[in-house]
Parts: structure tokens; C-alpha cells; sequence
């Protein structure tokens, strides 16, 4: 049987690293948790927030909400993650690492930290059992909250401890927090033994906020990066190192400032690769930027020029910067790329065309 293009990136192996849990609600259980907390929002307006492109209202403004007015139940972050686990399964994902902004939760939802943990975990555990996907959990600090919230952040992470918990990322808007403001949380939670990555280079920041991500947060991995380019000798600093960037195609940033008919010409995702840079694709927001997993791997080939070959390649970096143990790592390294090469030997010049 001959694979189409899609059938071959769906059912590729793949890992997701830059996902955020808020970002994967589906539309139906949007409009469920509305009308259940009461919150003021017309059915229309959650229709607006799942459109690709231009939207009424950010995703950041819906993400706001559900802390805000609409996640009041442990439950709600459960049914979210058990959703998102399953659409992902669906489209190849066989391991995800999952972000999460515990310190929203816990001060508009109401939810403590350890009981939104223990619920996002037991539905890590559900979608083993029913999709055979593995998952992680990686709480991230608010940058637009202050500094001693995202150390509150890292001590609760240290004081409910468990293994699905595996490390610590940044985000929300860059330009409102610099790395450099949240180095303490940083060191206490690298002391205590957590992986580290950061959103660093995403809105048109400047490229020493990769640096500094990088030399005084002493990140393992970038999320975004983009404009890691504008400084050569960065990039080749992160070329050198073997830096993974977990890169978004739809990333909207790019979206809103290119033209439409230059966007994915001059988006840096196109030119990182021959930069040297190590970069693995994501979808960051899938619902909410309507796209799945096999969508952002073919707009790697249709929007960015890059090849089949390159995909193994990205594919393996994804393992490669995985925070996952070096055995199995190495196991999937080879069930991978074995299962890769034997769907591309059934994708011919009929799976090719467009």
C-alpha cells in the first residue's frame, strides 16, 4: 500500500516538547467548563478563540480566563490532559512533555499545586494504559508575575516531588519578563536537580535573551529562539553545543508581523537548520492554533523547504533533547528510526505529490 504525504507524518513516531496544557483544550470542553463555572463568555467568542490566524482574542486572553473565571476543579486539568494525550496519540505522538503555569492555578483557580499535580499525573497514567503514550509533566513560570512567585513555584515543586514532574520552563510574554529577572528560581530548581528550558527569542526579543537563558539560567534547551539568528556567533556557540530549539511553524508572532505572502520565505525556522542549529518541530497551542502534529511537520516540507531527510533528522533530535533516561533513549533511537524508514518505504511519488 503506498502512503499518502499526511498518512506517512501522522503515523511517524514523534515527540512533542513544547506543548501547553491550556493550549490543547478542545472547543466542546471549553464551552462544557464555561457553562458549568457561569463565566460571562458567549458561545460565539469560544468559537473565535479557535480559528488559524488573526483571532478576536489571544490565546494568552483565553488562558488568563481559565485560571480566571473557568478551571475550579483538580478534574479540569485532568479531562484537559487526558484529551490532548489522546489527540496526540492519534497523530504519531508516542511521548510528550507537557508545560503547565502552576502559579495561575493556584491563585485565581484555587487549586494547590500538589492537587493539580496528583490529578495531571493520574491522567499521564490513563493515557498509557488506554493510548500507549508517554508523559511528563514541566511547570512554568508566569514571567509577567514576579520573581518570588516562580521561587514559590520551584519550592513547591521540591516539596511535592514525583517522577512524571521532570523539569522547568518560562513563558507568557517575553517582553514583560526578561530571563535575567528569574535567575534565582533558576538555580534553586538546577540545584534540586530539574532539567531546565526557557521561551527565549519568541516575540522579536533580542537575541541576548537566548544568551542569557543559556549562560546565566543555564537552560538545557531553547523554546523558540528565533533570533538566536541575528547574532551569528551565538548561533554558532549553540550549533557548537548541540542546543536543541523546540521551534513552532504556526508560531503566531511571525504570523502578525510578515506579510502573508513573505511569512514562511523569511520566517528564521527556514534558515535555522543550515545555521547548524539543532531544531525539532511543535505545536505550542494545537487547538487553539488549529493544527495537530502531523500538520506542523508538513508545513516543515511546505512552508520551509525542508526534506524528508531532514524530518529523521528532527525527529531524533526531539530524542535527543528529550529529558528521558539514556537506555531508553538509545531504545527508541533505534525503534524509530527503523519504524520511520520502513513507513517511507511505502511512501512513493504518488504519497509525494501535494
Amino acid at each position: 500500500m503506498t502512503l499518502t504525504l499526511d498518512q506517512f507524518l501522522q503515523r511517524m513516531p514523534k515527540a512533542e516538547l513544547h506543548c501547553h496544557l491550556f493550549g490543547t483544550i478542545r472547543e466542546a470542553t471549553l464551552a462544557d467548563l464555561v457553562a458549568r463555572s457561569g463565566a460571562a463568555i458567549p458561545r460565539d467568542e469560544i468559537a473565535g478563540y479557535f480559528v488559524r490566524g488573526p483571532k478576536p482574542k489571544g490565546v494568552l486572553h483565553v488562558f488568563r480566563a481559565l485560571d480566571r473565571e473557568i478551571v475550579r476543579r483538580a478534574d479540569d486539568l485532568a479531562r484537559m490532559t487526558r484529551e490532548y494525550l489522546e489527540d496526540a496519540s492519534a497523530h504519531g505522538v508516542r511521548y510528550a512533555e507537557i508545560f503547565w503555569n502552576p502559579t495561575g492555578t493556584a491563585a485565581l483557580s484555587g487549586i494547590p499545586f500538589a492537587a493539580a499535580q496528583e490529578a495531571i499525573v493520574a491522567a499521564f497514567g490513563d493515557a498509557a494504559r488506554d493510548h500507549g503514550i508517554v508523559a511528563r509533566l514541566v511547570p512554568s513560570i508566569d514571567r509577567e508575575a514576579s520573581p518570588a512567585a516562580a521561587v514559590e513555584l520551584v519550592e513547591w515543586m521540591i516539596a511535592h516531588r514525583t517522577p512524571e514532574t521532570i523539569g522547568l520552563g518560562i513563558d507568557y510574554r517575553e517582553p514583560d519578563g526578561p530571563p535575567e529577572r528569574f535567575w534565582k528560581a533558576y538555580r534553586l530548581a538546577k540545584r534540586a536537580g530539574f532539567k531546565l528550558t526557557a521561551h527565549a527569542g519568541e516575540f522579536g526579543c533580542p537575541a541576548a535573551h537566548v544568551e542569557t537563558a543559556l549562560d546565566l539560567l543555564e537552560v538545557d534547551r531553547i523554546d523558540h529562539g528565533y533570533t538566536v539568528l541575528d547574532e551569528p556567533a551565538l548561533a554558532r556557540r549553540c550549533a557548537e553545543r548541540g542546543i536543541l530549539f523546540t521551534v513552532v511553524p504556526t508560531n503566531s508572532y511571525y504570523l502578525r508581523t510578515l506579510p502573508p505572502a513573505e511569512w514562511a520565505a523569511r520566517h528564521p525556522i527556514r534558515s535555522m537548520a543550515a545555521a547548524g542549529l539543532r531544531i525539532h518541530p511543535n505545536t505550542d497551542d494545537p487547538t487553539l492554533h488549529l493544527t495537530t502534529p502531523t500538520r506542523s511537520w508538513r508545513m516543515m516540507i511546505d512552508d520551509f523547504g525542508y526534506t524528508l531527510d531532514d524530518l529523521r533528522g528532527f525527529m531524533l533530535n526531539g530524542l535527543d533533547g528529550a529529558w528521558i533516561d539514556e537506555a531508553t533513549r538509545a531504545r527508541w533511537r533505534r525503534e524509530w528510526t527503523a519504524e520511520f524508514d520502513s513507513l517511507r518505504a511505502a511512501l512513493g511519488s504518488v504519497g509525494m505529490a501535494r
